[in-house]
């Protein structure tokens, strides 16, 4: 996004690196990523004024701190998959205390998800009940979740109906013993990043290592 000449924001888009010159995917074009380097580039981008705001996604409580602990500009956000399904509590108290904004992808679940996984958040009874009883829609109240969580959420829809339902999520507000349900909801990480792992080629051997153990 432009803004006065000046791109919003720039950020590190996954926890890995390509091989110079890589056209499209293949994973023998993996290799170990330097990110304090990309890092120091990025406050460079920002210096300059080119960018407004500097961050990172998809970024593990670990990985953060990492780079907190080398960044002059600290992120301004850590953009993850985060919705009733993936609370992601650890994350979301270490960027709240750390002043790192977190923004949440798939607010209401990705449907399948890159995982191959056929659960979707929408359909949960608990997400359901709620909405039930607040007579909204569960991916309302999904949004509002993340809301009241202090998120910013990015539900991405092009039905004309779904998107004014997503908007509709602003003056009201999910109750303290409704709020305390979403305890209950099984959690699951749907956008795993699978295809950045492998036995030999880049920095992660298993999803365990990716993730640093959040998953």
């Amino acid at each position: 996004m432009l803004l006065n000449g000046a791109v919003k924001i720039v950020k590190i888009h996954w926890p890995v690196s390509l091989k110079r010159g890589s056209i499209g995917f293949k994973p023998e074009y993996l290799t170990q990523p330097d990110i304090p380097s990309t890092w120091r580039a990025m406050e460079t981008l920002y210096d300059s004024g080119k960018a407004r705001a500097i961050g990172v996604s998809n970024f593990s409580t670990k990985k953060l701190r990492d780079l907190l602990k080398v960044a002059r500009v600290p992120p301004a956000v850590n953009q993850v998959e985060c919705h009733p399904s993936w609370q992601q509590p650890q994350l979301h108290s270490f960027c709240k205390s750390n002043g790192v904004h977190l923004s949440a992808y798939a607010p209401m679940g990705s449907p399948g998800g890159t995982s191959g996984k056929s659960r979707q958040l929408l359909k949960d009874p608990v997400l359901n009940m709620i909405a039930e009883k607040l007579g909204k829609s569960p991916a309302q109240v999904a949004l509002r979740w993340g809301l009241q969580m202090g998120h910013s959420v990015l539900p991405k829809s092009t039905n004309e109906g779904r998107l004014k339902e997503n908007f509709d999520v602003f003056d009201w507000s999910i109750p303290e013993d409704l709020f305390a349900k979403f305890s209950e909801i099984e959690q699951v990480r749907l956008v795993t990043g699978s295809n950045f792992v492998h036995e030999t080629f880049g920095a992660y051997r298993s999803l365990e290592e990716l993730w640093d153990g959040e998953i």
